[in-house]
Parts: structure tokens; C-alpha cells; sequence
């Protein structure tokens, strides 16, 4: 809603001479006799600057509305930021419930692919704790891939393994010399201080779940 300053167009600061000025203009532009074909919408708009000016116009009158305004205006500004702060509040609160329910989920889907339970056995299990479609396939797209991943590197841990344990490791390799071996056999008793050590398993879970939940937001590291 316009104030009263504002149907006669000028600053709430303004003097007597600016209001008197402006009411001329607003009367003649929405003066009934000026606006042939719409004089009803004219003269609605005519008794409101007339009104406006009124009031405007006597000293006593513009500061007491000038002081209703001004208590109306901050009252209002007190309401907007009281809704603005449960609008946050509310929000904040749906976030952390959805990223709740999201972490769950994810937890146990690894736990069924930990199990050795393919995709859809996962999938189906996140749709009969009513997850979110879209949701629970990407949940099980992800973890199950994951699941796929260590397999993969734990099979390849343990070849590797099974070759070195294959390999005679207290006789000399054809053309080395004794020199050779013992260096090779100092080397060997020295601790590799510098190698880097297996990932813990709750790390790569937490790891998981952040690279999902971005994900799942639509975010960027």
C-alpha cells in the first residue's frame, strides 16, 4: 500500500511548498474532467490525493501520521525479521533431519554391501525405508561401486602377497653377485618408515558419505 507521501509523489521530507506543488499536479492529471472514458478509476484516484493532501497539508495532522508510520513501519520490520529468523531456524532444522536420514541410509546400504549384496538387493532396501527414488539409486549406484572398488584392490593386495610368499627370497638371482644380495638384504632389514599406511576403514566410510552428500546437494568442494 502507497503512503501518503508517495500518492502525491514526493520525498517524506518534503516541504509545504513541494506538497502543494505536487497535489496540483496529481489533481489535474486524475481530475475527473481530464480522464473522458475512465472517470470512475479518475475519481477514486482524485479523492485519495485529495485526502492525502489534506493531511499533509496541516502541520498537526502530518506529524501524527508521521509517527503512526513510523511505529507502523517498525513493527512491521519487527514481524519480517521474527518470520525471517523461523524461516531459518526451520529450514536449518529440515537440513540437519535430511542430512540425518541421508547418513542412515548410506550406513546401511554399506552394511549390506559389506554383506556381499549386489545393487539391487541395496536399492531395494533404502526403498522399503521409504528413501526417495532418484535418492536410493544413487545411494546404491555409489556405495555399491565403491563395494566393487575394494574388492578389487583386496583381491590385487592379496595376489601380491601370494607372489612374494611364491618368491625365493634366501638365494641369489642368477647373475648377481654376492655384493648384490646383501645389499639387497640390508635394504630389506631397514624399516620403510616412508610408506604410506592402509586407509582406515571409518576415514574411507567418512570420506563416502561427504563425497555423496555433496552430491546429493548439487555442491562443489
Amino acid at each position: 500500500m502507497a503512503t501518503l507521501y508517495e500518492l502525491l509523489g514526493v520525498a517524506d521530507n518534503a516541504s509545504e511548498d513541494e506538497i502543494k506543488r505536487a497535489y496540483r499536479k496529481a489533481a489535474m492529471k486524475w481530475h475527473p474532467d481530464r480522464n473522458a472514458g475512465r472517470e470512475d478509476a479518475a475519481r477514486a484516484a482524485f479523492q485519495e490525493i485529495k485526502d492525502a493532501y489534506a493531511i499533509l497539508s496541516d502541520a498537526h495532522q502530518r506529524a501524527v501520521y508521521d509517527a503512526v508510520f513510523a511505529e507502523e513501519m517498525r513493527r512491521w520490520q519487527s514481524e519480517q525479521e521474527k518470520r525471517e529468523q523461523e524461516r531459518a531456524e526451520r529450514e536449518a532444522a529440515e537440513q540437519a533431519a535430511a542430512e540425518a536420514r541421508y547418513r542412515e541410509n548410506v550406513a546401511l546400504a554399506m552394511r549390506f554391501a559389506d554383506a556381499g549384496y549386489n545393487r539391487d538387493v541395496l536399492l531395494g532396501v533404502l526403498l522399503g525405508r521409504d528413501c526417495d527414488e532418484e535418492v536410493a539409486g544413487r545411494i546404491a549406484d555409489s556405495v555399491y561401486a565403491l563395494q566393487q572398488a575394494r574388492r578389487a584392490e583386496t583381491a590385487t593386495e592379496e595376489d601380491v602377497r601370494a607372489s612374494d610368499e611364491a618368491m625365493p627370497h634366501d638365494k641369489a638371482s642368477p647373475g648377481r653377485n654376492d655384493k648384490d644380495h646383501d645389499k639387497d638384504h640390508d635394504n630389506a632389514a631397514t624399516p620403510a618408515h616412508d610408506a604410506p599406511s592402509a586407509e582406515p576403514h571409518e576415514e574411507r566410510n567418512t570420506r563416502l558419505f561427504d563425497t555423496l552428500w555433496r552430491g546429493f546437494f548439487g555442491l562443489r568442494s
